[in-house]
């Protein structure tokens, strides 16, 4: 199996207070209204999203990628794990009191696997086309960007 290696990371700031920017992340269900490449999200268990948390994220390109949460710091941070093709693709979302108000967030995206070194590439590319697009959108629901 290939090494892991980092595929993506995006840091942004918004206007929103560390607990409402969580609030507005753990709502997955809602991540089409400015995360516009999703089209839908199904979680399990209902209710909020927990260390025990698994869904499908399905894209407007027909894709779907099912993950489960494997870490989980409740108004902090947490990482989802799932597949695409053959790498195992680590989503870890961090969110922070930024010092000059409102908050930080990090989205972070990190592969493994064999193959990670050149279709991981193509992943990340695709995937940072799709982010810069929502990161906006999502900064505009919280408040904009300071």
């Amino acid at each position: 199996m290939g090494a892991s290696r980092r595929m993506l990371e995006r840091t942004f700031r918004v206007r929103a207070v560390p607990g409402a920017a969580w609030e507005e992340l753990a709502a997955v269900r809602s991540w089409p209204a400015w995360a516009r490449h999703i089209r839908s999200v199904d979680l399990e268990p209902e209710g909020p999203l927990g260390p025990g948390s698994r869904g499908t994220l399905r894209l407007t390109n027909g894709i779907r990628s099912t993950f489960r949460v494997t870490e989980f710091e409740p108004g902090r941070r947490w990482l989802w794990t799932g597949l695409f093709l053959w790498l195992r693709v680590d989503y870890d979302h961090l969110l922070e009191p930024d010092p000059a108000g409102g908050t930080r967030i990090t989205f972070t995206i990190v592969g493994g696997g064999i193959g990670v070194s050149t279709l991981g590439r193509l992943f990340a590319w695709v995937y940072a086309r799709n982010l810069d697009r929502a990161i906006p959108l999502l900064q505009e629901r919280l408040g904009g960007a300071p």
